[in-house]
């Protein structure tokens, strides 16, 4: 017989593969950076749906999650064509917000990277909601302690690295705002643009990302970009118009073994 309690974690549970297609890799034949985002995103969706919570059912409520923040760490490098496992779990609940794990394991069973996404829940109109009972009911996950994470980035100082953006129009998803991957394509692309040692942070590993999503970006607008070094790696800051924050970011080396389980 199977265990209620074993049921109920299985529930919470969900894994698929993804082969690294050509056009998501870089010039050095590697995964993008992002992609690990996307596909945590999608595991999750197909999660959802696994457990009859399709698009059409929260369409019919109004309701949407919204991308709140995330910690990535890459781990090891993912090459075109190698086939990824990514499993997703939900972590938890606090009552407008949700935590999922993400981990990325290469063919060998070797952790190739990890995600913590925190999700809000909003309605039509933007504004925060409480997690429904229908979700906590197919989805019995704990009540988290933690709070949403929150990544303390001032604004940058006089001599920061700077250079503007342009949301474009492939960069915007189903909610017509730039998908939260989208943001570490602009991450990267800031460091890089940054220069030395900056630049050479985007390449190496275990490195970690730490994000914070303060307002989404509008289609067609400016977006200004700054990174300047801080304590044991990088902040970066991203802003719209009338200096409105998008993003608060910190870049370093990550922690070997951290996100092992």
């Amino acid at each position: 017989m199977i265990d209620a309690t074993d049921e109920a974690a299985a529930r919470l549970r969900h894994s698929a593969r993804y082969r690294v297609r050509f056009d998501e890799a870089g010039p050095d034949g590697l995964l993008r950076t992002s992609n690990l985002l996307r596909y945590a995103q999608d595991v999750g969706w197909r999660h959802s749906e696994a457990l009859g919570l399709d698009r059409a059912w929260y369409d019919a409520r109004g309701l949407a999650w919204v991308v709140r923040a995330a910690e990535l760490e890459i781990v090891e490098p993912v090459p075109i064509g190698v086939e990824l496992e990514v499993r997703t779990e939900v972590v938890g609940y606090q009552r407008i917000w949700a935590r999922r794990r993400a981990e990325c394991r290469l063919p060998d069973g070797r952790l190739a990277a990890w995600v913590h996404t925190d999700w809000v829940m909003i309605d039509g109109r933007g504004r925060l909601v409480r997690v429904p009972a229908e979700i906590h009911e197919r989805f019995p996950a704990p009540v988290l302690t933690e709070t949403l994470l929150r990544v303390p980035v001032p604004a940058p100082p006089p001599d920061a690295a700077t250079h503007g953006l342009v949301v474009r129009p492939h960069e915007l998803d189903p909610m017509n705002h730039p998908n939260n991957a989208v943001y570490v394509d602009w991450l990267e692309e800031t460091l890089l643009m940054a220069g030395d040692p900056a630049a050479g942070l985007v390449s190496s590993r275990p490195r970690l990302y730490r994000l914070e999503y303060a307002a989404a970006a509008g289609a067609g607008s400016t977006v200004a970009a700054a990174a300047w070094p801080a304590d044991h790696g990088w902040m970066v800051r991203l802003a719209g118009p009338n200096d409105e924050v998008l993003l608060r970011a910190t870049a370093g080396p990550g922690v070997p073994d951290r996100g092992v389980r």
